[in-house]
């Protein structure tokens, strides 16, 4: 199972989102080919509700543990509440910044 389906897994079955997004960000930075080491995560949940951000970013962190203490580098969250994404236009999560380390794209 790759580490997509395994982060895609971990978040569905805890909080059972009405939408989640995780897409490899690898291929941005200075890795190896096929390094599945940076991560973007949106994902949009009733269990956000009454959440800081913090709170939430700390939650999809403790689940998402055994991936970073196997290797992935990086992990973007954006952690919404189903009324947070529809004020967003139903969109998709903010573009990631260029890598700051080497990055392939400018290479």
């Amino acid at each position: 199972m790759t580490r997509k389906a395994r982060i895609e897994q971990a978040l569905s079955e805890t909080l059972s989102p009405m939408h989640l997004e995780v897409t490899d960000e690898s291929h941005m930075h200075n890795v190896p080919e096929g390094a599945e080491s940076h991560f973007k995560v949106l994902v949009v949940s009733d269990a956000f509700s009454g959440e800081k951000r913090i709170g939430r970013h700390r939650r999809v962190n403790a689940l998402l543990k055994p991936e970073l203490d196997d290797g992935m580098h990086a992990l973007a969250i954006h952690a919404w509440t189903p009324d947070e994404w529809f004020e967003k236009g139903g969109g998709q999560a903010p573009d990631s910044p260029q890598c700051m380390g080497g990055s392939k794209a400018s290479a």
